[in-house]
């Protein structure tokens, strides 16, 4: 499956899925092509739960034509970026399409029909300083105590990338609503 996720970072987040989806349901925010999605279903599966796989599949910033992690082949006929007939093929094929509600939608077109009841938010949507702290600002509060909130890409040095994920992982630990648990 196309993606930038490690099988390490999966694992990470089978594992809590399985913890966090026992509390709610998981809502990821960026699901490409369905990489991550399949080890967060995995885990909601084993946890009794779904996840919901907001993402607009036109591709953030970084995946548009001439950008750096453009793939030609995920255009479409009218030449934009088009990953969702690539996810729903990778989900189906990965048998987890019983745990997985597709939402095809920005962040601020679901924000006031999600309800705040969540187990765990996996944030990995777009990565401009504007999408991630919509990301945050909009989903960052209706994790249930006890939850979790996942961040991918989050880089302290600024070489690395990941300087926006880094921020709101940083405006999510000075919130006081997290602790730290971890990193992968």
């Amino acid at each position: 499956v196309r993606g930038f996720l490690s099988e390490q970072e999966g694992l990470a987040l089978f594992v809590a899925a399985c913890q966090a989806g026992a509390l709610g349901p998981v809502l990821e925010i960026g699901s490409w092509c369905g990489r991550s999605t399949i080890w967060l279903a995995q885990g909601a599966r084993a946890a009794g739960t779904v996840v919901l796989a907001l993402d607009h599949h036109r591709g953030s910033e970084e995946h548009q034509p001439g950008e750096m992690f453009h793939d030609p082949a995920l255009v479409d006929a009218d030449g934009k970026v088009d990953t969702l007939q690539e996810f729903r093929r990778n989900i189906a094929r990965a048998g987890v399409e019983d745990h997985v509600i597709p939402i095809v939608a920005s962040t601020e077109q679901v924000a006031a029909f999600l309800k705040p009841d969540l187990g765990m938010v996996f944030i990995d949507g777009g990565h401009s300083l504007a999408a991630a702290l919509a990301d945050w600002r909009t989903f960052g509060t209706r994790i249930v105590p006890g939850g979790t909130l996942a961040i991918h890409d989050v880089f302290p040095d600024a070489s690395e990338g990941g300087q926006a994920p880094y921020t709101i992982w940083r405006l999510a630990l000075a919130s006081g609503l997290y602790v730290e648990t971890g990193s992968t």
